[in-house]
């Protein structure tokens, strides 16, 4: 399976956000074997660089080292989806929201996020999105 992870994922593990971190962890856990792939995009780095500070981003992003981690790049027409979802979300979902929603529709990709408004919309377009606790592993 194809997963790809909002930044508020990563967050909920790492800063260990109240009951959420614990279900972040088990979501890690049971998809972290060769059949799987967790991609990761520079808007989910950015948001991440943006919030941690410059010591714990650098030791953290270390966890992107893992054979599970694939890096995806944007394209000219993930962008142009991307701003289209914006405006569709009457600017309720920000660029990165939209972005990571036309990212992981290109690459069939589950979403994994907690934004409930994000698993909604993504559902409107035919993108599959979940909280990680969701997730049914076969």
């Amino acid at each position: 399976m194809k997963f790809y992870v909002d930044s508020c994922v990563y967050l909920n593990l790492w800063q260990k956000e109240q009951k959420w971190w614990k279900k972040a962890a088990d979501f890690f856990e049971a998809i972290d074997n060769p059949d799987n792939a967790i991609f990761v995009s520079g808007f989910v780095l950015k948001e991440l660089g943006h919030i941690l500070t410059a010591e714990e981003f650098s030791k953290r992003r270390i966890l992107f080292n893992s054979a599970i981690f694939q890096k995806v790049i944007a394209s000219e027409q993930d962008y142009s989806n991307a701003r289209e979802f914006e405006r569709e979300s009457e600017f309720e979902l920000s660029f990165f929201d939209c972005m990571h929603v036309a990212l992981s529709k290109r690459i069939g990709a589950i979403l994994i996020t907690r934004d409930r408004k994000l698993i909604e919309f993504a559902a409107k377009k035919q993108c599959a999105a979940s909280r990680p606790e969701d997730v049914k592993i076969y």
